[in-house]
């Protein structure tokens, strides 16, 4: 960081622009910090997302196997195997949709990096000393 002005500075014009050169490195090093770090949230998100459609995946396979067999001989009994296994296959499409649904819900949540957009368009601006004060 620069040193801080005193009443009577006696830096030189070249010590000054050396002082706001170095400032304005310290900002644009710590912008981009705060894009890694928003960044890295975003993507967790996205994994966390994405990992509970896997799951999901895994579980409705599970399920499609052993409840899909049980309930398919049990239907068969009345209506044939045929339309037994149709009316089987309908209900799990349901399910599939349901699951689908929620998970695209899910990663349509993820933000992205809302702050560094708004801050990197007041960048401009602030290089030509006409940032707002908030």
């Amino acid at each position: 960081m620069s040193t801080p002005p005193t009443d009577q500075d006696d830096r030189s014009i070249g010590e000054l622009l050396g002082a706001v050169g170095q400032d304005l490195t310290t900002l644009l090093r710590q912008e981009v910090e705060l894009a890694k770090a928003e960044v890295k949230q975003s993507a967790t998100r996205a994994g966390a997302g994405a990992g509970m459609l896997g799951g999901a995946g895994v579980a409705a396979h599970f399920v499609l196997l052993f409840v899909s067999l049980s309930a398919w001989w049990g239907i068969s009994q009345w209506t044939g195997q045929a339309w037994g296994a149709l009316i089987i296959a309908v209900v799990w499409a349901v399910v599939a949709g349901v699951l689908a649904a929620l998970g695209r819900t899910r990663l349509a949540q993820v933000q992205g990096l809302p702050r560094t957009t708004e801050t990197a368009k007041h960048v401009p601006d602030a290089l030509k000393g006409k940032e707002e004060t908030r």
